[in-house]
């Protein structure tokens, strides 16, 4: 597996990471044996980036995660700021380090590498009192860096006025490519590590889901398609469901011979240098494979390159909702 450095922090972690939301059981039951065969997996891999958060099952997904990283030079990052205890309105430096105490008890450590904030309100992002709060926290040694992850681009070039944040988490994809013009060259300016969320847009770039999909009942996939719970933009990048199988079918004519589209999405992500880590989500071990085997293949060529972007613009993002 091939390493990139994530900004500032130094650290060198895997092209490929794994996403542990599914972990916290939040799509579906996941059993522990599913969990730990996922983790032993990623571990076989060499896939060492790992992300989680502290709402993830309530904190399950942390402490799976606790149990199987120490000593296995994995680097696990977490997420702070979508607990009632603090979202939407009630933010505080007390209340921050009282969650992340907790997430550092669930993961078994004594500092967190990275801490990003969770989507909060664009509101607390624009007063900026946040990231004092979160520069005094890796002052007394709870987190060793922070980042944010973030909904829009927008969001993503706030932060980046603020000399503490190390990192960025943003949605990107090939049915979300605005990042690529301004964002991701701002955060390589400034040595801003770039994680890269919903690489294949909720499974919709995997090119494998009908146009009638039978999702679990927690499944964010079920409840908010149309954003009633939360952004709309974290549930298939916005896109309808409907007109993003569409638009998957689409894609297929595109890619090159003899390559799943879901790998070629991924390497489509990894052909922009500002990107550290791609985080991609598995409900079984046997996917992990199929994601590592994307950053073994070559560079997409320029002239696919731009096709791709030129086909977004016109086909794709008109559609895309939640903020791009």
């Amino acid at each position: 597996m091939k390493q990139r450095r994530l900004g500032k922090t130094g650290y060198q972690v895997s092209e490929i990471g794994l996403g542990c939301w599914q972990l916290g059981g939040d799509f579906g039951p996941v059993g522990a044996d599913t969990a730990s065969a996922i983790l032993d997996e990623a571990n076989r891999l060499g896939v060492t980036f790992w992300d989680t958060a502290d709402v993830y099952g309530g904190g399950l997904s942390e402490s799976r995660i606790g149990e199987h990283a120490k000593g296995n030079g994995v680097h696990v990052v977490t997420k702070v700021g979508r607990d009632g205890s603090l979202f939407p309105d009630k933010f505080s430096k007390a209340g921050l380090r009282a969650s992340l105490e907790a997430s550092a008890k669930r993961l078994k450590v004594e500092a967190i590498e990275l801490a990003q904030l969770h989507c909060v309100p664009t509101a607390v992002l624009e007063d900026g009192a946040i990231f004092g709060w979160m520069d005094d926290l890796k002052a007394e040694g709870l987190i060793r860096h922070y980042g944010a992850s973030v909904e829009t681009v927008a969001e993503g070039l706030l932060c980046l006025k603020h000399e503490g944040v190390a990192t960025l988490q943003i949605i990107f994809n090939l049915f979300r490519q605005d990042a690529a013009a301004e964002l991701l060259p701002q955060a390589q300016a400034k040595d801003v590590g770039i994680i890269v969320r919903l690489p294949l847009a909720s499974g919709l770039l995997s090119g494998k889901f009908g146009k009638t999909p039978a999702f679990a009942e927690q499944d964010h996939r079920n409840y908010n398609r149309d954003g009633k719970f939360f952004n709309v933009g974290e549930t298939f990048s916005g896109l309808p469901y409907e007109k993003g199988v569409e638009l998957a079918d689409a894609l297929k004519g595109m890619v090159p011979g003899g390559v799943p589209l879901a790998q070629t999405a991924l390497r489509w992500i990894l052909d922009h240098p500002a990107v550290s880590s791609i985080i991609a989500g598995v409900s079984k071990p046997e996917q992990l494979a199929s994601n590592v085997a994307a950053a073994g293949l070559p560079s997409l060529s320029p002239a696919l390159m731009a096709q791709l972007g030129d086909w977004y613009g016109k086909d794709v993002r008109p559609f895309v909702r939640g903020g791009i």
